[in-house]
């Protein structure tokens, strides 16, 4: 999570809820002395004795005794025996002793997915159960429960070209959101690779890209997922960037990449289908597809490289989703492809992806070596239907542009 975020989130942490509304989400927030101070209130005793996890369940046990309840807003992961958890919205999805279960029937009533965000009453869990469960429902998606059943499936949803542009230019100083405005204009609901060799700069533009889309776009939901990354870029980036930021780090399995990333994409489907705008940035598309390919049952037949035949359908599905939606609502995904890396493996997952999107930015190591940054070959990248987002004017100037250019080289 950013900084601006933990911010705002200590702020409100810091404001003492009423005690028949305790949410277990603030309380995990305040620090241990203020976490005391609570269970002195409300009769809990010896507080002082109590390990931090173990005084917060003492104080929503105290709270629901006397009549009160307890608040928690989670992302909803569905299980395939139909039932679900509410898993931390700002962790990871990973699984922890704070999850609240969810009935299926709940599931059920509600139409619940994979990836809602819903907020209700629990209580703690009773002897011999291991989580805290949900009573009752009060918002799905920050929205009433009865509205939230009105929502269209997101496969049904009918998909456009992209046809707004996502304006990325936000300093002059700044050159990336610029020729990116120019020579490969993203739109809501563009479906971009950026095709990137070893230091070439791909991170720093993914900072860049994020910074121009939520300068100039503040209404669209910015969502960065990185897998398999070092865990110091993780924090660099959660740093840096204001949105939500998801990760999974090298150091962990190829199963945490995938849950992570499905999770994510779940997310970001939910809010698409109650008509926003969402823009994912996902570095990188190469080491998802590794993953899959690694928990993928063997089909027997097996590509160049070593990829499994059946590996790279669910990636696809991922990179997919992206869509600008004529009901209203769009899903950018906007995602690095790993090239020149020496692995055979790498060089088909780029192959296989190289003609699934509609926009294609290409880093060049040439450009790079020359310290031009961004190192962006130009006359290799492009947008598909830019005409649709441009205006004929700019066109030709590009165009122009882009001839002069060729002639340069």
């Amino acid at each position: 999570m950013s900084d601006t975020k933990k911010s705002n989130a200590s702020r409100k942490s810091r404001t003492h809820v009423p005690v028949d509304g305790y949410k277990i989400e603030n309380l995990q927030q305040l620090p241990l002395t203020e976490l005391v101070t609570i269970a002195k209130e409300v009769k809990v005793e010896n507080p002082n004795e109590f390990q931090r996890k173990d005084l917060i369940f003492e104080i929503l046990k105290s709270q629901v005794s006397r009549g009160g309840f307890i608040l928690y807003t989670g992302i909803l992961e569905v299980m395939n025996d139909g039932y679900g958890f509410l898993r931390s919205i700002d962790g990871n999805f990973a699984n922890t002793s704070n999850d609240t279960y969810v009935s299926g029937t709940q599931v059920k009533r509600f139409a619940l997915r994979n990836g809602d965000i819903v907020t209700g009453q629990v209580r703690p869990p009773k002897d011999q159960e291991k989580y805290y469960a949900l009573l009752k429902i009060e918002a799905i998606n920050y929205v009433a429960p009865e509205k939230s059943k009105q929502r269209p499936l997101f496969d049904n949803l009918t998909p456009l070209y992209a046809s707004e542009q996502l304006k990325l230019e936000y300093n002059p100083m700044k050159m990336t959101g610029r020729v990116l405005d120019l020579f490969t204009p993203i739109g809501k609901g563009q479906r971009a690779l950026i095709v990137a060799p070893p230091r070439t700069g791909k991170t720093e533009l993914l900072k860049e890209l994020a910074h121009g889309i939520t300068h100039n776009n503040p209404d669209a939901s910015l969502m960065v997922l990185l897998v398999d990354e070092r865990p110091e870029e993780v924090t660099d980036m959660q740093r840096s960037v204001k949105g939500e930021v998801y990760a999974s780090t090298f150091d962990l399995p190829a199963q945490n990449h995938v849950r992570t990333a499905e999770m994510v994409i779940e997310k970001a489907k939910r809010r698409v289908e109650m008509g926003k705008d969402v823009v994912i940035l996902l570095d990188s598309i190469t080491r998802l597809a590794r993953a899959y390919n690694t928990v993928t049952p063997s089909s027997g037949k097996v590509l160049s490289g070593g990829v499994d035949a059946n590996a790279l359908h669910k990636p696809k599905r991922f990179f997919g989703a992206a869509r600008n939606i004529e009901e209203g609502g769009s899903l950018t995904i906007i995602a690095t492809a790993l090239i020149e890396t020496g692995s055979r493996m790498d060089e088909v997952i780029f192959e296989e992806f190289k003609g699934t999107g509609n926009s294609e930015v290409v880093l060049s190591r040439h450009v790079s070596e020359r310290r031009i940054y961004p190192a962006i070959d130009v006359t290799k990248s492009g947008t598909r239907k830019e005409e649709l987002m441009v205006s004929p004017e700019t066109l030709q100037k590009v165009w122009a542009l882009r001839n002069a250019m060729q002639n340069m080289e």
